[in-house]
């Protein structure tokens, strides 16, 4: 059974991601499993990861600053701070930054999953050997298909 936690503004654990960064607020083991909670920020404009589903979660975006263009199946809607989105698993995704300034958005993940692929992404990015090879070994790894190119903006 998990406990109650607080956390302040920019608590949390802080992962760098090369072009962004992604503050840890909720694992699942401080939830019982039930979700992940990141905050995503510093997303430079015209940032975009592959298109991607993922196999064992739910995904949903709320965000806070900067505005996405959201590519959810044959869909894509501008998004500003204010949006929520909701991708269930199996369902092709990505967006991009459109805005001037970086996003920054709250991304939850149901039944918890995805931190192993940012801790993973993180150590590709600070090792520098982070590819589209190893992009996908970790995505494969963490139950995450990429069915795009990797976009040049995504990596460092």
């Amino acid at each position: 059974m998990s406990e109650a936690f607080i956390l302040g503004p920019d608590e949390g654990r802080r992962l760098d991601m090369g072009n962004f960064e992604a503050l840890v607020l909720a694992t699942a083991a401080q939830t019982s499993s039930e979700f992940t909670l990141l905050q995503v920020q510093g997303e430079p404009p015209d940032f975009q990861p592959p298109l991607h589903l993922h196999r064992d979660t739910a995904e949903a975006f709320y965000v806070l600053e900067g505005e996405y263009l959201m590519y959810v199946q044959d869909r894509q809607q501008l998004c500003p701070p204010g949006t929520f989105v909701y991708v269930p698993r199996d369902t092709p995704h990505t967006f991009k930054v459109v805005s001037a300034i970086p996003g920054k958005k709250l991304v939850l993940f149901s039944p918890a999953a995805m931190l192993a692929y940012f801790e993973e992404l993180a150590a590709a990015e600070a090792a520098g050997n982070a590819t589209p090879e190893v992009l996908n070994a970790i995505g494969a790894r963490n139950n995450v298909e990429m069915l795009g190119p990797v976009p040049d903006t995504y990596l460092r």
